[in-house]
């Protein structure tokens, strides 16, 4: 089969034909739809120092998928070939005490899809039958290929209660720009997105923030006067990884306000605890999808109305991967999908 993969340790990518991956009795074999380009591919690609201490080669790379079942192992009951999926991108090893508990989105053990093993940028991925999602109702293919980060967002939009909220959003990226859609979806008052990319900001319009602020020109606090926000924001969903966006945050909140934090930052940075002990911040991190409770909720607000077509500005065929990763890396759009069906 066809498959991008980080062949050396080296920048670049390559198409290359690989063998089918093998199922064993507990799992799922899917051929590939449609697929969603990662920050985590774009670190892959470039092999930056990120990528040259988390990846072996050769790796056959991505996460982000839909496709359809072709075949399933002799225990698998619950799913049927011809069944449109997409995949949960950790694997977690079930012993662990989280595990054990129902929390397997803590596992201390997890492997990262298409970063510790085989991904989806293939014409055939394997998964474990406990990593599949099947789609009971009908879903477009470019959302459904994007459920794992439309994951990400949903875990952090709601973390905490959103109903009449005010909620700041440091980061436009694909992700933040879900979690915007979600946070007024669900039912927040203001929601206001900050980035340095007028571009991004225009999506975050689109997709329904009352208020897109670039940081380069505008501050927060005078967003917060053009609302008429009188003591700042209820609600932070933390979205750059950047220090200085996280310490504008921390500045901006109301006291006792709440702050989500999915960012990665490339390097550790302060902050001012003073502010967050005086204001009785609480600071929550967050990492990949509740599972499968996450899932459920995508779902949900898919069927309820959601819609994430502007946070798709990218479609190319799978061959066309060069100009597809320049275009997710260029930091102007949102989502960059790749097919998989040609």
């Amino acid at each position: 089969m066809k498959a991008l993969v980080k062949e050396k340790a080296e920048p670049g990518l390559r198409l290359m034909d690989v063998p089918e991956p093998a199922i064993g009795p507990g799992d799922v074999l899917i051929k590939v739809l449609r697929t969603g380009i990662c920050g985590t591919d774009l670190h892959i690609s470039a092999w930056d120092g990120w990528a040259q201490q988390a990846i072996s080669t050769p790796l056959v790379v991505g996460h982000e998928f839909v496709g359809e079942v072709v075949e399933t192992g002799r225990d698998v009951a619950e799913i049927k070939p011809g069944d449109r999926v997409s995949g949960e991108g950790h694997l977690v090893c079930g012993k662990c005490r989280n595990c054990l508990a129902g929390r397997r989105h803590l596992c201390r053990s997890t492997v990262g899809l298409g970063v510790g093993r085989d991904g989806a940028f293939a014409e055939y991925v394997a998964l474990p039958v406990g990593n599949v999602w099947v789609h009971r109702v009908p879903v477009d293919l470019d959302v459904a290929a994007i459920f794992d980060p439309f994951g990400n967002a949903v875990h952090t939009a709601l973390s905490f209660p959103l109903v009449n909220e005010d909620v700041l959003i440091t980061g436009a990226g694909p992700i933040g720009l879900m979690a915007a859609a979600v946070a007024k979806h669900a039912g927040a008052r203001n929601v206001v997105v900050t980035d340095v990319s007028d571009e991004r900001l225009e999506l975050a319009r689109k997709i329904g923030a009352d208020l897109a602020l670039n940081v380069a020109r505008t501050t927060i606090a005078d967003g917060q006067r053009e609302l008429g926000l009188r003591e700042g924001f209820d609600i932070g969903l933390e979205m750059s990884g950047q220090a200085a966006a996280m310490r504008e945050m921390i500045a901006n909140m109301t006291h006792g306000g709440r702050i989500a934090m999915l960012g990665l930052p490339s390097e550790e940075f302060p902050v001012d605890w003073s502010r967050i002990v005086t204001s009785m911040l609480t600071v929550k991190g967050i990492y990949g999808r509740e599972m499968f409770e996450t899932w459920y909720a995508m779902s949900v607000l898919l069927e309820n109305g959601l819609d994430l077509a502007p946070v798709i500005t990218g479609r190319y065929d799978h061959r066309d991967f060069e100009a597809a990763f320049a275009d997710a890396a260029g930091g102007k759009g949102g989502k960059v999908i790749l097919d998989w069906t040609s």
